[in-house]
């Protein structure tokens, strides 16, 4: 449509082509970064047999160690020296529940490291995140939850370890 000129010399028709243009174009841009933004973090979990789906509540907070040793807090990177610190602002403050995912190449004392950090910002409970043995999940894959365990022993439960 061409532009029509009123009495007084005004257009009076909205030309909506480059918003439209506009909006496809955000809209692409949206498509494309919007799946690389919610992938998370490169982690090669273990595997084991009995393990509980990773609730999907968003006032969990992940901790993730990598392979060479960078301290996660959900995405955000923590050194081992504030870790504590953080914790405790991050997930026993607004009493949120905490889970470790952790490369199964991270060597031991480095997650105990980690677990008695997460002791001394005084959190009871910790998520251990797995995955399944077998190579399709039910429910389409992805990161499971092993039960939550005590961050510290019960005495009522004999043979609990100490982490």
């Amino acid at each position: 449509m061409g532009a029509s000129l009123g009495n007084n010399g005004f257009v009076s028709e909205i030309n909506v082509t480059p918003f439209v243009d506009v909006m496809l174009v955000l809209l692409i841009i949206f498509m494309v970064t919007a799946p690389m933004m919610t992938e998370g973090l490169d982690v090669d979990l273990p595997k084991t047999e009995a393990v509980e789906s990773l609730p999907a509540d968003p006032d969990n907070v992940v901790l993730t160690v990598r392979k060479d040793g960078a301290v996660f807090l959900n995405e955000f990177n923590v050194g081992m020296e504030n870790l504590a610190t953080q914790l405790a602002v991050v997930v026993k403050a607004p009493s949120r529940r905490l889970f470790l995912q952790a490369d199964k190449e991270v060597p031991y004392g480095v997650v105990v490291g980690v677990m008695g950090k997460v002791r001394a910002a005084g959190i009871e409970e910790l998520g251990i995140v797995a995955e399944r043995l077998d190579d399709e999940p039910p429910g389409g894959g992805g990161a499971q939850a092993d039960q939550t365990v005590p961050a510290r022993p019960d005495p009522a439960r004999p043979g609990q370890n100490n982490p």
